[in-house]
């Protein structure tokens, strides 16, 4: 069970102690403002080094301080204990790992990986391609620490490329397509072996909660496969290049690179039409759920391993027969944290081991028996 407790300092409205965790599912009850979300925040943190909220630490720390600190005692399957330290002071942050500094946040990404269910994720069903590209290459980076290397080496070139452009600097385009097509092809490659293997649980997934069938996730790659025959196959780098090179007039004039891996696409289709311009908003926000349940399970068959899942309030979301439907399709977890509304019939859902907590403005209380 990996998360055993959480200690708290100055995270933003939740009260500096440590609260015991120690349950397979644990359930955060609180109006909205009180906290609950916090509390997920901080396990994610504490997993990842990093908020699913905000891009700055600065947003974090309680209002009128200048540090934070976050610390997670956690146990793995095989009963090893370790714990992980997430400390900002003075703007920076330092990560230690069973009492050792850590220099990279990769470094934590199978220590306690964890599947966030939130309502921001409707933007992976109806939002723009980028946030689909995001949830690809989260997913690949939780159990392929190789792709997360490819794919900042490929960001980072890109970013040196396109200064080249509006710099107009083009004497070391040539240096840089060499480098950004070596790396683009291996994201191709795994991003395209992702979707097939997505593609093997999210349509089934979805059709059981929705009674919809045929939905299935398409990949539109940018440097377009080539078509042999019969079959089809990614490009090789001479064919990249070729392609790029004929598109370098056009990234001259726009001061920007208009082919590659970012520029990829990642749609949802049924019956060869885009689904999302049709389905309902109710239909696109169970996209955003089977996504991740799928996310869970892949990440389970390719490691073995169950993810602990945080839940931020979205079975509110899904009418009763859904909701039904989708807790029965659950994925495994080695550990669950939902947060839920006072009203919600959360009493349904809980074990004789469940953990209740009713939060009010940052403080916890156990439900006791």
């Amino acid at each position: 069970m990996p998360f055993l407790s959480l200690t708290l300092f100055n995270f933003r409205n939740l009260r500096n102690n440590t609260i015991d965790l120690l349950s397979r599912e644990v359930y955060f009850v609180g109006e909205n403002g009180q906290g609950k979300s916090n509390l997920l925040e901080a396990l994610y943190y504490s997993a990842y080094g990093t908020s699913f909220r905000t891009h700055s630490d600065s947003d974090i720390v309680r209002y009128g301080e200048k540090d934070f600190s976050v610390k997670a005692f956690f146990q793995n399957d095989k009963g090893n204990a370790h714990s992980i330290l997430v400390v900002s002071k003075n703007g920076k942050k330092t990560i230690e790992k069973n009492g050792k500094k850590i220099h990279d946040r990769k470094e934590l990404i199978n220590t306690m990986p964890c599947v966030l269910f939130n309502h921001d994720d409707l933007v992976f069903a109806e939002g723009e391609p980028e946030n689909r590209r995001f949830f690809l290459d989260q997913s690949l980076s939780m159990y392929d620490v190789l792709y997360i290397d490819i794919m900042r080496r490929y960001k980072k070139i890109l970013k040196s490329r396109n200064q080249c452009l509006r710099d107009e600097k083009y004497e070391m385009l040539d240096v840089f397509d060499k480098q950004l097509i070596t790396d683009g092809i291996e994201m191709q490659k795994r991003r395209k072996k992702t979707v097939f293997e997505f593609n093997q649980i999210f349509g089934q997934l979805y059709e059981e909660v929705s009674g919809i069938d045929g939905v299935s996730i398409s990949y539109e790659p940018s440097w377009k496969e080539i078509r042999d025959d019969t079959a089809s196959r990614i490009p090789t780098c001479e064919e990249v290049a070729d392609s790029m090179m004929k598109k370098r007039e056009s990234d001259k004039i726009l001061k920007t690179t208009l082919t590659g891996p970012h520029r990829d696409k990642i749609n949802f289709i049924r019956n060869n039409d885009s689904f999302i311009p049709s389905a309902s908003t109710g239909q696109r926000r169970l996209i955003s759920l089977i996504l991740r349940v799928a996310q869970a399970v892949l990440f389970t068959r390719i490691t073995g391993e169950k993810p602990v899942l945080l839940m931020d309030d979205v079975l509110l979301e899904l009418d009763p027969d859904k909701r039904q439907k989708f807790t029965a399709i659950l994925p495994e977890y080695n550990q669950l944290f939902c947060t839920f509304l006072p009203g919600e019939p959360y009493e349904r859902y809980k074990h004789t081991d469940t953990k209740i907590f009713f939060i009010q403005e940052g403080t916890w209380n156990e439900q006791r028996l």
